[in-house]
């Protein structure tokens, strides 16, 4: 009977084990083999062994490298401005001020919309011609711009839609970990002389380094695996200038039926994304 208890956790465990070998082992496995071969979107025809030539050939092809200009220009700008503008709407909406809980209520809801949805919604908002923010800009006398549809403008564009879902979602965490500081702590300091910036940056900063570094390497992870804006959006343009690792993986595959440069460009970016997010944990990890 005791023998059998022992095991019952793991059976419970077992279906959730087997969907994720299924859905995440299976195809990581399978997209490391295909990276090795050519031939065709077919994973059941002949293939031809290549060994390295698919990466031979992504080295050399100038996509792909701008591809990887965009994405790291992309993570380097997003990822901090999504961290800063959370923690600084965390401690606004941790005060208790009249009215909060509305404001709480309002900021929250696009987290609670489909990024799909958000990404329409933004495509029409934002359109040249007929787009609500254009509309806006031209009734206060300013210029209509292009914004999706400019070259120049098109990533920061994306940026700006990528972080409205993003910045209320990493609030929650910082608004967690703000509210499981002590009051007693900041009370003490307070009492001592602190000022609010000394408090800021002596107490709170370091008590939520571990919030910090779940939300910097979390969303490092969902910003260099982002596709559906781009693809919703730009279809990777213009000019390539919104064409993302993940999106250009996906089209090598499944609109130019290249199954084997499309593996090894995913592959090659989970190996950034690991060191981006190793070196991450290196210089974030709490020291005590």
């Amino acid at each position: 009977m005791l023998r059998t208890e022992r095991y019952t956790p793991y059976l419970f465990l077992l279906p959730a084990l087997a969907l994720l070998v299924v859905w995440r082992y299976v195809p990581l496995v399978t997209g490391l083999r295909e990276s090795f071969y050519t031939n065709a979107l077919s994973f059941t025809g002949a293939k031809e062994y290549v060994g390295l030539d698919n990466f031979r050939r992504l080295f050399d092809d100038p996509v792909f490298w701008k591809s990887v200009r965009v994405t790291f220009l992309f993570n380097v700008v997003v990822t901090p401005l999504q961290t800063v503008l959370a923690l600084l709407l965390a401690l606004l909406v941790n005060q208790k001020l009249r009215g909060m809980a509305a404001f709480r209520t309002i900021l929250l809801l696009p987290v609670a919309i489909s990024i799909n949805v958000t990404a329409l919604a933004w495509g029409l908002a934002l359109d040249t011609n007929y787009g609500l923010v254009n509309g806006i800009l031209e009734l206060v006398g300013l210029n209509r711009q292009p914004f999706l549809r400019s070259e120049d403008q098109a990533i920061w564009t994306m940026v700006g839609i990528v972080s409205w879902i993003g910045v209320p979602f990493w609030t929650l965490f910082y608004l967690a970990g703000l509210q499981s500081i002590p009051h007693e702590v900041r009370e003490a300091a307070r009492i001592d002389g602190a000022s609010r910036f000394q408090i800021f940056h002596q107490i709170t900063v370091p008590l939520l380094q571990r919030v910090t570094l779940f939300v910097i390497v979390s969303d490092t992870v969902i910003n260099f695996t982002l596709f559906i804006p781009p693809y919703l959006l730009t279809r990777g343009g213009p000019q390539e200038s919104t064409n993302l690792m993940m999106y250009e993986a996906w089209q090598r595959g499944f609109t130019y039926s290249d199954l084997g440069s499309s593996s090894a460009m995913a592959l090659l970016l989970l190996v950034v994304m690991m060191a981006v997010v190793g070196l991450e944990f290196l210089v974030l990890r709490p020291r005590h």
